[in-house]
This record gives structure tokens, C-alpha cells and sequence, in this order.
């Protein structure tokens, strides 16, 4: 069949859309369509999501075109109307068989129990680790984020579906697997018995042979006890974790709305390290937010080396139509976007340093496709001497060869 005909779904965003996107890819069967699974966590998120939009109609001018995702759920009137788009699908409904109207009826029914058990779970296999939804939506306000918008209510896959589906990714020859959720600690606060995320983790190493578990960004005041062990001392947890730091200054943290200090945060990881030294640190950090004058900028930018950030995502605020912070006096676009450039510039160094400091190390990588390169447990995107199977954990030494021209 021509590649023309063939469904394709362009996932913009986060894991949490890469892990949907291949359950949507499954329901469209080999129908001539094209899925734009959009983003709206900033503007230029937006605007992306319309640009793939475009060159996807250009691409496949014969193709149903449909878009789905936070971006259409937040705003279907503004895609319906673009003349490349013939469906709109909301989140909410693009996990159903029938809003996709598959007619497989094995997928219809592994997807309808699936569906009843779990509504939101999804898996996606196709990259050199697996992707499992366990989280979707947040009941926190952010006074900067629309997501909540676009994802509803936080709500919980029970972990026995959890663990079945990454029984099945095991099975399939997956050796890492990737939890994911828009607010993942927040996890099973819906469920009967109120689980939280520690006792999933506990309940996935103790019924699978899972050998590398790594979970996806998570809030700094809800790791409790529990899950802060497992961080430390499970081999198979992999040491690497990516906090929603947002900013470094207390007044703009309240601003925000969120729910640490910055004390907080570099006490947090100051005791990740002294546990599990080796553990890599990421963060999220927005520059330029509402009211940030250059001292509050300063403390954003000395929270890179306060907690060893090396694995860092930054971006210039974005106003979002409906939320608090929109409505608050405004950092001027030209001064948001050269505060998230020394951001960045202190990240790459604090990253160079890092990735530097593991020549001469021995480290366990997990292949990705091509086949000559992967990440370390801890993240560190690492070149190998030859061509290896994909999803295989190979062992390294690092040189600055395998690093090059990463640092």
C-alpha cells in the first residue's frame, strides 16, 4: 500500500501524547488519515500545533485530517475553523475506538476493556522504551498553566491494568519503561484506598521483571518518604529525576501558586545526592514570569548549580489566555527571552561539566535507533563505537569520543 494511505499521527508535546499517539495510531487501522495530537502548553506550542497542521494538509492533501489533543480541547472553534482540518476530537474521547470509528474487531474489544478498566491509559512501544500513561489531568491551579484546561480533573489508572501493560511491554523485549502522567505524583488520589505513586513503583518491581523503571516529571512537595527510598535505593528506579521547579525565587514561586520554597527544592535534592550520588537532576524553569524583576531572575538563575540542574527545560513565560497570571503585570517579551538564554547558557555548562565528569566511567546504556547511541541510567545521551540492537542495555566506558560533540 502507498505511504499516502497509511494512517499517521504527529504527537507534539509531551511523553503523555507520545504514549497516546500510538494508541490512536492502532484504532486508525491502514485508513487514509493524518492526526495532529497538539499542545497547548505555551504559544509557541500552539502555533507549532497550526504549522504541523499545515504542512500535514500540504503533505497529504487527500487525507481525513483530524486534530486532537490539549491545544483543540482548550480551543476547538479556532481549529475546526482552519480550512485543513476535518475533525476536531477532544481529549477525552481520542482514546475511544469509536471516536476513530475502528472497525478491528480485536483492537475494538482489547481497547473497550481496556477503556473500561482504565480510560486513560495508554502505551506507546515504538521508541526504545515504552511510554505508560498512569496519570492524566490536575487538580492543582498553576496560576501560568492552561493544562488543566485541556486534560480535566486528575484521575488514576489502577495499577493492576498499570502492571499488565507493562507485563505485555516486557514480553514484547522493551527493557526500560517510562511513567508518565501530567501530574504524576498526585497519583491514585482517585483510586479506592488512596495509593500513591511509592506503592505503584513498589507493586511494579515486586509483580514484573521490568529492568529499568524511570518516571517522567514530578512535584518536589509530594515526594513523601516512601517514594523518596525507592529514588535512593532501587537499582532497577532508574537515578535520574526531573522536578516542576518552575523558578528559583519564593515570591515568584507564590505567584505561581505552586506548593515548595526554593529551600525546599535544594534541601530536596541536597539529600537525593548525599543518598544516591550518582542521581542526575532535571528541572523545568520558566523565565521572564509576571512581576520577575532582575534579583528574582538571579535566584532562577543560581538555582542551576543550587541543584545541580543538568538535564534542564526552559522556556520564556507565555501568557495563557484564562489563567491569573495573564492578568498580571507583564515582563516585556524582548527581557523574557534573554533571561531564558543565560538560563540556558548556565544549564549547557552546568550539563558540559557534568557529562565531562563520567569519562572514565563505566555505564549502562540503553540502545536507541539507530543503533549507535543511547542514555545512561541517568540520562546522559551517550555515542557508541558500533551499531547495536535497539532496546538492548549495553555497557560503556565513557570516553570524550562518546561524548562528542554532545559536550
Amino acid at each position: 500500500m502507498s505511504s499516502l494511505l497509511q494512517p499517521e499521527v504527529i504527537s507534539l508535546g509531551c511523553r503523555l501524547n507520545i504514549a497516546e499517539s500510538e494508541t490512536i495510531r492502532a484504532l486508525l487501522g491502514d485508513r487514509n488519515v493524518v492526526v495532529v495530537n497538539s499542545c497547548a502548553v505555551t504559544n509557541t506550542a500552539v502555533k507549532q500545533t497550526r504549522a504541523a497542521i499545515r504542512k500535514a494538509r500540504r503533505a497529504r492533501p487527500c487525507a481525513m485530517l483530524a486534530v486532537t489533543g490539549c491545544a483543540a480541547q482548550i480551543d476547538p472553534a479556532r481549529f475546526a475553523a482552519m480550512p485543513e482540518v476535518d475533525r476536531v476530537i477532544g481529549n477525552s474521547d481520542k482514546l475511544l475506538p469509536e471516536a476513530w470509528g475502528a472497525s478491528d474487531a480485536l483492537i475494538v474489544r482489547d481497547m473497550a476493556r481496556v477503556t473500561e478498566i482504565a480510560p486513560h491509559l495508554a502505551v506507546a512501544t515504538d521508541q526504545s522504551r515504552a511510554f505508560v500513561e498512569v496519570q492524566n489531568g490536575c487538580d492543582h491551579r498553576c496560576t501560568f498553566c492552561a493544562i488543566p484546561f485541556g486534560r480535566g480533573p486528575s484521575r488514576s489508572a489502577p495499577a493492576g491494568a498499570v502492571i499488565e501493560a507493562i507485563e505485555r511491554v516486557v514480553a514484547a523485549g522493551k527493557n526500560e519503561v517510562v511513567l508518565t502522567g501530567v501530574d504524576l505524583t498526585s497519583y491514585g488520589t482517585d483510586l479506592p484506598g488512596q495509593p500513591n505513586l511509592g506503592s505503584l513503583v513498589e507493586r511494579i518491581l515486586a509483580r514484573t521483571t521490568l529492568p529499568r523503571l524511570r518516571l517522567s516529571s514530578i512535584d518536589a512537595p509530594e515526594i513523601d518518604d516512601r517514594l523518596f527510598a525507592l529514588l535512593t535505593q532501587e537499582a532497577r528506579v532508574m537515578p535520574h529525576l526531573h522536578l516542576s521547579l518552575q523558578a528559583g525565587d519564593d515570591m515568584i514561586l507564590k505567584r505561581m501558586k505552586r506548593r515548595h520554597a526554593r529551600a525546599d527544592a535544594v534541601r530536596l535534592v541536597e539529600r537525593l545526592k548525599v543518598a544516591r550520588p550518582e542521581i542526575a537532576i532535571g528541572a523545568d524553569l520558566i523565565a521572564g514570569f509576571p512581576t520577575e524583576d532582575a534579583a528574582m531572575a538571579a535566584n532562577s538563575l543560581a538555582l542551576i548549580d543550587d541543584c545541580d540542574i543538568v538535564h534542564a527545560h526552559i522556556f520564556p513565560y507565555s501568557p495563557r489566555a484564562g489563567t491569573p497570571a495573564a492578568r498580571m503585570p507583564q515582563v516585556a517579551p524582548k527581557v523574557r527571552r534573554e533571561r531564558a538564554a543565560r538560563l540556558r547558557e548556565a544549564a549547557a555548562r552546568r550539563k558540559t561539566a557534568w557529562l565531562r565528569s563520567l569519562i572514565g566511567t563505566t555505564q549502562h546504556v540503553l540502545v536507541e535507533a539507530p543503533g549507535d547511541r543511547g542514555h545512561t541510567a541517568n540520562f546522559a545521551d551517550i555515542r557508541l563505537d558500533r551499531t547495536h540492537t535497539t532496546s538492548d542495555i549495553v555497557s560503556v566506558t565513557i570516553t570524550p569520543d562518546n561524548l562528542s560533540p554532545i559536550a
